[in-house]
């Protein structure tokens, strides 16, 4: 299955790069340019890309409320005709700010700009699959620096008492940003029991995916900022 791919970035020669880099990737077809965030929102519609590779900053509609737009769950697929893309953001290392918001409008992956032509396909094809990809350095500063601003400390959540302890671990490693892979090594345990149990954790919870764990997690006192997951 070939993967279609929506550029929006302001920057030419930054979407001509990016044209390059994936168009080259076997499996992926790169099927419009928007260069701001009111464009990329029609180009959705018109285009039917699968992922769509956001720049937070642009003049106009920057690539935050477009993601609003094109995740809100309220829009009617139907009506515009086309299904909601997932959306990768990348971003600079000092915009935290602007990623915890994007991280509750819905976007499923978040890379810096300064990752590899290898780890931007890697990331467009872990989007498309419905993982969530948030590059480990964003984690945690990200997350921190949100709860430095609220400060509260948050009611129980009922749902996390039908987690098993099993279950509890694998959420409490998905706070931090680690894949299937990292969390087998951790938990002794195979890929696809890790992939059950993720898939369990966002279920009772109602997570739309591993990057909503992340949030969740640290609104929730499940994870605490600076900690490491327990035996990490």
């Amino acid at each position: 299955m070939t993967v279609r791919v929506l550029l929006a970035d302001d920057q030419d020669l930054v979407r001509a790069g990016f044209r390059i880099i994936l168009g080259s990737a076997p499996g992926i077809e790169v099927v419009g340019e928007a260069r701001d965030g009111a464009e990329a929102v029609e180009l959705t519609v018109t285009r039917r890309p699968d992922v769509v590779v956001m720049d937070i900053e642009m003049p106009g509609t920057g690539g935050l409320e477009a993601t609003r737009r094109i995740l809100d769950p309220a829009r009617d697929r139907a009506a515009v005709g086309a299904p909601r893309p997932a959306v990768l953001v990348l971003t600079t290392f000092g915009r935290q700010d602007y990623l915890f918001e994007a991280l509750r409008a819905g976007a499923s992956g978040f890379l810096l700009k300064t990752a590899t032509p290898e780890e931007l396909i890697e990331a467009v094809g872990v989007v498309h699959r419905g993982d969530a990809l948030l590059a480990p350095q964003l984690t945690r500063c990200v997350v921190e620096r949100a709860l430095d601003r609220t400060g509260a400390r948050p009611a129980p959540v009922p749902a996390l008492a039908t987690l098993t302890d099993r279950e509890r671990e694998v959420l409490d490693r998905l706070s931090l940003g680690r894949s299937n892979a990292e969390i087998a090594r951790d938990l002794y345990l195979g890929e696809a029991t890790v992939k059950t149990h993720v898939s369990n954790v966002l279920g009772k919870l109602g997570l739309r995916d591993r990057t909503a764990a992340v949030v969740f997690a640290y609104e929730n006192g499940v994870a605490v900022p600076g900690g490491d997951a327990p035996g990490a």
